[in-house]
C-alpha cells in the first residue's frame, strides 16, 4: 500500500509507515518548502524510521498511560 495524500509533515510519513503502509508518495510538501531539499532529507529519515519502528514489532497503544515504576523509584532516589 502506498500512502498518496496528506502527508503535510515528515511525522505524518513516519505514521503512515509505522501502521505497515510499503511505501509514501510525498509531493506539495517538500515542492513548497522554504529548503526542499532539507525537507526531503526529514522525509527520508522520517520514513526510514518509521519503518524501522514497525519491522521491529513496536509495544501496542493504550488507551490510558501508567506512569513507569522504574523511573518513580529514580526520581526518589535522587530527592
Amino acid at each position: 500500500m502506498v500512502v498518496d495524500a496528506g502527508l503535510g509533515a515528515p511525522s505524518h510519513a513516519a505514521e503512515a509507515m509505522e501502521m505497515g503502509a510499503d511505501a509514501v508518495l510525498v509531493n506539495t510538501a517538500i515542492a513548497v518548502a522554504s529548503d526542499p531539499n532539507r525537507m526531503a532529507v526529514a522525509f527520508k529519515m522520517a520514513v526510514e524510521a518509521g519503518r524501522a519502528a514497525y519491522e521491529s514489532g513496536m509495544a501496542a497503544a493504550q488507551e490510558t498511560r501508567q506512569p513507569d515504576q522504574s523511573f518513580d523509584a529514580f526520581l526518589d532516589q535522587k530527592s
